[in-house]
């Protein structure tokens, strides 16, 4: 398993979005990262998936293993970026494919029934619902079998009950995996995070989670005092110029 280690000074272009980042992201457990808007989350996303920007860290971020993170990360964001015109199996192995490689539809097929969608893998994705679909992302994400998965508000878009469970359904199939969780969702952060931060303009500050294991009780007492206690601090006027 493949911890992250991230310290430096996010930038977008000439503007610092945080200084004195400081994240250590542990082997096979949840690491989610919340903030406002514009704060630099979906940067720090983009800069571990290795996807090219004007972004840039003037830093360090390391693999515990002390290999090269390209090619060992899997992202999955909000709009899942699935091929309209292709079927779920063709869209589970788009991968593959775009690498050379022959296609494992079978494999594709089992996870396609693993994340509920037996009996689906004919049909397009502007046949399924908003939460299928983000189904068919996770399953395209598990037949990479990438030691970490970032991923980047991906339920953000659903419905509270169908967020829920795909919350549940992914903390289920990604266990054992390095995950780097990118939300606006209080809820979220304390139900799926093993560890968790604040993002602001001067690093990152540490959150307290309950103390249940995840996925967390979303009705538990811990969990809604942990998630008042963030939405107070998240309502705070923040100054978001970056120090310098």
């Amino acid at each position: 398993m493949t911890a992250l280690s991230l310290q430096g000074d996010l930038w977008m272009d000439d503007a610092c979005l945080i200084r004195n980042l400081e994240l250590e992201m542990p082997a096979g457990q949840w690491s989610c990262l919340l903030g406002i808007s514009g704060i630099g989350k979906s940067t720090i996303a983009r800069l571990i998936a290795g996807l090219p920007g004007p972004h840039r860290l003037d830093g360090l971020l390391k693999a515990s293993d002390g290999f090269l993170l390209a090619g060992r990360v899997a992202l999955m964001a909000q709009e899942g970026q699935l091929l309209p015109w292709a079927d779920l199996v063709q869209n589970v192995t788009i991968g593959a494919r775009l690498r050379g490689v022959r296609p494992d539809a079978a494999l594709a097929r089992e996870l396609l029934s693993q994340v509920g969608l037996a009996g689906l893998e004919a049909r397009r994705p502007t046949e399924l619902s908003g939460g299928q679909c983000q189904r068919v992302a996770l399953a395209r994400i598990l037949i990479e079998d990438s030691p970490v998965v970032v991923l980047d508000e991906p339920f953000s878009a659903l419905d509270t009950a169908t967020r829920l469970a795909m919350q549940d359904l992914a903390a289920q199939v990604l266990r054992g995996r390095t995950v780097i969780l990118i939300t606006h969702d209080p809820l979220e952060a304390l139900r799926l995070s093993d560890r968790a931060w604040l993002l602001g303009p001067d690093g990152a500050d540490g959150l307290g989670l309950p103390n249940a294991v995840p996925p967390r009780d979303y009705r538990a007492p811990d969990t809604l005092a942990a998630q008042a206690t963030l939405l107070a601090r998240l309502h705070r006027p923040v100054d978001t110029r970056c120090a310098g």
